[in-house]
């Protein structure tokens, strides 16, 4: 009796490693798959279509989508952790203005594409006592586009070509290679800090163990970087189709992606302002 009972015990006792196993797997595939759809949310589509809109090359759309989830990923991890390590508790109005921020930064993303739009439009020609006329189209020196007046003669820039932002950028930063995704990276940093409270008490619901909470957190930042990058790439590819061979057009969806930034900015704003009440006296915040 006493044999089958130990017997018994170390049969418990062997099969608890691959317990520990499975339940680590678990929480590697869960957290993975709910970062990827984590990752389809409307708000954080829009976001990133005003960028890659602009930018319609695969290769740089996928990092355009790692950088925007690797600063989800950071934000999250670090402010998740943060409530479930120390178990803080977010005040309802600071909850709010983490939510509220992604709706400004939807609004100033929309107005960069607006703008961009309407400053990449070519000026009326202006007829000239010689017959000529002059008349500006957009044109680039590497990345950046602008504009310069000038007849049907041949065209003289009142600048070289290193004298332009861009150019001065990459003398300055070209060294570290990475400002360019800096933008996606704030953005995701911001799209972090809106989410972070709500999925870190959801972990803290459903998994007790505050290590394994956090290696959830760590495979849902993986799982949303990489379902980003599929957003990012898979766009490009549409638009590299759409726009192919045509200017117009892919300025055209890049106005529309500015357009619906701007729309649902607006939205975020007053769904956070006023039916959730920061701007009032009577806050509500539901972290989601």
């Amino acid at each position: 009796m006493l044999a089958a009972h130990q017997d018994a015990h170390r049969g418990i006792r062997l099969d608890y490693p691959a317990v520990l196993m499975i339940g680590l797997l678990s929480i590697i595939a869960v957290g993975f798959v709910l970062g990827m759809r984590h990752a389809t949310d409307p708000d954080h589509v829009i976001a990133v279509s005003t960028i890659v809109s602009r930018q319609p090359n695969l290769a740089r759309a996928a990092l355009i989508g790692a950088f925007w989830g690797l600063g989800h990923t950071v934000t999250i991890f670090v402010v998740g952790s943060a409530i479930i390590v120390f178990n803080l508790a977010i005040p309802v109005r600071i909850g709010l203005s983490m939510e509220l921020s992604v709706g400004i930064m939807l609004i100033f993303l929309g107005i960069l594409n607006v703008v961009s739009f309407f400053r990449s439009l070519p000026s009326a020609p202006v007829p000239t006592k010689e017959g000529d006329s002059v008349h500006s189209h957009h044109h680039s020196h590497g990345d950046y586009i602008h504009r310069h007046p000038h007849g049907h003669q041949p065209e003289v820039h009142p600048h070289a070509p290193e004298q332009t932002p861009v150019a001065f950028l990459d003398r300055v930063l070209g060294k570290s290679g990475l400002y360019q995704h800096v933008r996606p990276l704030a953005i995701g940093i911001v799209h972090g800090l809106a989410g972070s409270a709500a999925v870190a008490l959801l972990v803290l619901a459903t998994i007790r163990n505050p290590q394994w909470a956090i290696a959830y957190l760590l495979f849902f930042g993986v799982g949303t970087i990489a379902g980003m990058m599929v957003i990012t790439m898979s766009m490009a590819s549409a638009l590299k189709i759409v726009g192919a061979g045509s200017q117009k057009v892919s300025r055209r969806l890049a106005m529309a992606s500015g357009l619906l930034s701007l729309a649902f900015g607006c939205l975020v704003v007053y769904q956070i302002g006023f039916v959730n009440g920061l701007f009032t006296s009577n806050p509500l915040w539901t972290p989601r």
